[in-house]
């Protein structure tokens, strides 16, 4: 087995994946930009709206079909304003600090709330950002899952099968990704409430589980890449909207999807990012755009791509979808976000120890 790549947290400023342009079928509203392109994006002229969106990986099909949407309502609205919407994807933590180090995003819509809370503390986010929306500025959840090939041929029901000898998983870097520390620390719950809140047992089964991870992706897209199109490893960790999207729609038939028994409620908070939109002058367009995620068209869509609608009735509608699930939230298990990146993703701990090759 190849030695564990780790990628340091510093890294998380290197290159961003492409940035893709959605807008209507008009010419006039269509471009692409790359996320360097980002720094230099003009002020608004009150007619001309640019809006750059710095997301996480896997969202990246999610908003590619929501800024038309977006886009067709807001110009019905204001007939005479072009409006055009750029996209940034990359792991969430790597997203959120390139943002903090000058990447001109208008809004943030991450997967952890402790991304959007690095913004706030470097001054480009304010402090009454999570009040400013309805459900805490979460528009959808997901959940993490297992994605396993046709079959399920290594039998995976449950993390407790994840930690066998002879198995080989794929999981995003949690040093940098939200999608791997959302893997990470539904192992380490699962192995706290499996042996009834040990600690150290706990930390035995985790590291146990790591063992069987031979390299650390980049984020969730490309652990999905890794294990779908490359066909290395027996099981995929990731959240439940990748997992439904590659197996029903990207490659139907080749893959299963495994709930665990137990596992972590994952939340996708938005922001809009004030210091750039005040600067330039997208403030109300950029919180008209996070505001229409609540819309019922886009709680639709959300639904479409797997993401649990905080609308219940639509949420209800798409239930046979979304099977109920036994989940915990990580701050309830952990402490703040805070306190878990300082006990399980700070350089030396607790993430590092177990995962550790001696």
């Amino acid at each position: 087995m190849p030695a564990t790549r780790f990628l340091p947290f510093a890294a998380a400023l290197g290159t961003l994946l492409a940035v893709s342009a959605c807008s209507p079928d008009t010419a006039k509203n269509q471009a692409e930009t790359s996320a360097s392109d980002g720094n230099a994006v003009a002020s608004s002229d009150g007619k001309n709206i640019k809006l750059l969106n710095v997301s996480y990986d896997v969202a990246r099909d999610f908003y590619k079909e929501y800024n038309p949407l977006f886009i067709k309502e807001y110009q019905t609205r204001n007939p005479d304003v072009v409006i055009n919407i750029q996209q940034s994807h990359g792991g969430s933590s790597k997203q959120a600090l390139a943002v903090a180090n000058g990447l001109q995003a208008d809004v943030a819509t991450m997967n952890q709330t402790s991304d959007i809370d690095l913004l706030e503390k470097k001054g480009l986010v304010a402090s009454d950002w999570h009040t400013r929306l309805p459900d805490n500025a979460v528009p959808f959840t997901s959940t993490t899952v297992f994605l396993v090939r046709k079959g399920n041929p290594k039998q995976i029901r449950d993390w407790a099968d994840l930690a066998k000898d002879n198995l080989q998983i794929v999981i995003a870097n949690p040093k940098t990704s939200g999608n791997g520390r959302y893997a990470f620390l539904g192992a380490f719950g699962y192995g706290l409430k499996a042996h009834n809140g040990d600690e150290t047992q706990a930390k035995a089964f985790t590291a146990k589980l790591l063992k069987n991870v031979p390299v650390f992706e980049n984020g969730g897209r490309a652990a999905t890449t890794t294990f779908t199109q490359r066909n290395i490893g027996d099981v995929l960790i990731t959240f439940e909207n990748e997992a439904n999207h590659v197996s029903r729609n990207l490659a139907p038939g080749q893959f299963e999807i495994v709930y665990p028994s137990y596992t972590i409620l994952s939340e996708s908070p938005v922001a809009v990012v004030d210091a750039v939109a005040d600067k330039k002058g997208t403030r109300a367009a950029a919180g008209e755009y996070l505001k229409y995620l609540w819309s019922e068209p886009a709680q639709e869509l959300a639904a479409k791509f797997y993401l649990r609608p905080r609308n219940t009735a639509v949420l209800e509608k798409h239930r046979a979808d979304f099977p109920a699930v036994e989940t915990f939230r990580p701050n309830e298990v952990f402490g703040s976000w805070d306190d878990i990146a300082k006990k399980f993703f700070a350089d030396g701990s607790l993430f590092d120890q177990l995962s550790a090759r001696n």
